[in-house]
């Protein structure tokens, strides 16, 4: 009689099955792939992938189980993903779609079957319940049964989409349509340095609404635009919001321009050891990508810390000594004594400091403020207000603003016509080089053009005597002229 795989030994075995998978893992993630042949190699990838699916199946089982009988009470936890967060460092958003698939999979047990067998894929897995899902709840596991033979004959994706429309036209009657409603979510995460990830489920209405806005805005800006499809879709989504908030249509202050806060520490400001950058800072904030600073309110803000070894060396200058004095050393009770009114006055010493550093430091006559206006130029110069956080300055009038707009009308890049209410001006000499904020060094440029186009990729942008602009790739290779002076305004 053959013996029994893993998956249906005794419990008792869990930990022989788990220290196989992982010995096997390793070895193929230690193995000289290079070393393969192609065969070899597509071997080990049409395995990995069915194994991947059996994994899921079995986690999403094990978690069921877990989550069922309350166990994260056991280490402290309150619910089932704090634990999965916290037991085995994985991301928040990832314990929520690891709770998911279990709840997932406990509806559809024959598509979890199907997974540990290696029989489907999970992303295929996945649709299959998605379709599924759409029907009403005393059809859904004939279907997920039809499904998965089809899946196994052979069938494709769309094969699969079109047997699922029509057991839907079969099952669900005009007036049980799912539009998804209830369903509707969106999540945005932030990531690394406030980058996004957004994931969602829209209803049909929306995802109508949201793919006009992407075609009227995605499309290519000319023939130099050479972002990808889901680039250029990213940045109509951010243009979309960009005139949304223009639009001052938003409550409160969300209609506000542009606002960047410059961030600087005091050691740049007072050139220690990695602060090459100080002296540019405000012109590129980390917190703003290449460009935002041409048309945007910038308040300056002085960041700091306490170095443990600065207070150190003042501790023993207050008490009287020198910064290197040591505390008295001495045998028998006296000097014990001693050392001990010496950590006393220390402790009050360093409280001393603590107490009148924030003094110090801060305010319109602090020195964080004495340093930031006196080493920068420009709106980072800008007067201090409390804790040294400066005053909102515009770095374009409102006045040079109207009369960039009444000039130039539209963008100014050559072919370009998008209208002032999506354009900024851009500076033609970069501030950060001496260039001055007045109109024959100002030009509208739309949102793409100004900051992908010029600030990102390098085009520079050439404003003549007689009104026309020239656009120069950074390769030199392409040149694009307009063809005369804007309109003149009515």
């Amino acid at each position: 009689m053959p013996a029994r795989p893993a998956a249906c030994r005794p419990a008792r075995h869990r930990g022989e099955a788990l220290s196989a998978i992982s010995a096997g893992l390793s070895c193929l993630s230690t193995a000289d792939a290079a070393s393969l042949t192609a065969a070899e190699q597509a071997d080990c990838l049409r395995a990995l992938e069915e194994q991947a699916g059996a994994m899921h199946t079995a986690r999403a089982r094990v978690l069921a189980a877990f989550h069922a009988q309350g166990r994260c009470e056991d280490d402290g936890h309150g619910s089932t993903r704090t634990w999965l967060k916290w037991q085995t460092r994985i991301t928040g958003g990832a314990a929520a779609d690891a709770i998911g698939w279990m709840r997932r999979l406990s509806a559809h047990p024959a598509v979890g079957d199907a997974l540990a067998s290696a029989e489907i894929s999970e992303s295929w897995a996945r649709r299959i319940c998605e379709w599924t899902e759409k029907l009403p709840g005393e059809h859904r596991r004939a279907a997920d049964a039809i499904l998965l033979g089809a899946a196994a004959g052979g069938a494709g994706l769309r094969d699969l989409d079109g047997l699922a429309e029509e057991i839907r036209e079969r099952t669900a009657g005009p007036d049980a349509d799912d539009d998804g409603f209830d369903d509707r979510g969106l999540r945005l995460a932030t990531t690394f340095r406030g980058a996004g990830k957004l994931r969602g489920d829209l209803t049909p209405q929306c995802a109508a609404a949201l793919a006009a806005v992407l075609d009227a805005l995605g499309k290519r800006a000319g023939p130099e635009d050479r972002r990808s499809k889901w680039q250029r879709d990213h940045d109509a989504l951010e243009e979309a919001m960009r005139r949304l908030i223009a639009a001052g249509c938003l409550p409160e202050r969300a209609g506000q321009p542009t606002q960047i806060q410059l961030q600087l520490t005091l050691d740049q400001l007072r050139g220690l050891p990695g602060a090459a950058a100080a002296e540019a800072a405000w012109a590129g904030p980390a917190a703003a990508g290449p460009g935002y600073e041409c048309d945007a309110t910038i308040v300056p803000v002085v960041t700091g810390r306490i170095d443990p070894d600065v207070l150190d060396r003042l501790t023993p200058a207050l008490l009287g000594g020198t910064p290197d004095a040591a505390p008295p050393d001495r045998a028998g009770p006296e000097g014990a004594a001693d050392a001990a009114r010496y950590q006393r006055a220390e402790r009050a010493a360093r409280q001393i400091v603590l107490a009148h550093a924030a003094d110090l430091m801060s305010g319109p006559a602090g020195l964080a403020a004495y340093l930031r206006t006196g080493l920068l130029n420009g709106p980072a110069a800008a007067v201090s207000l409390p804790l040294d956080t400066g005053a909102a300055t515009e770095t374009i009038p409102a006045h040079l603003r109207r009369l960039v707009i009444t000039r130039d009308r539209h963008c100014r890049f050559p072919g370009c016509e998008q209208p002032p209410a999506v354009c900024q001006p851009h500076h033609i000499r970069p501030r950060s080089e001496g260039g001055p904020t007045r109109l024959t060094n100002l030009l509208l440029l739309c949102t793409f053009h100004h900051l992908i186009a010029v600030h990102r990729w390098g085009w520079s942008i050439v404003l003549r005597p007689d009104g026309t602009v020239t656009a120069t790739s950074p390769d030199r290779g392409r040149t694009l002229h307009s063809h005369g002076p804007p309109a003149r305004a009515a």
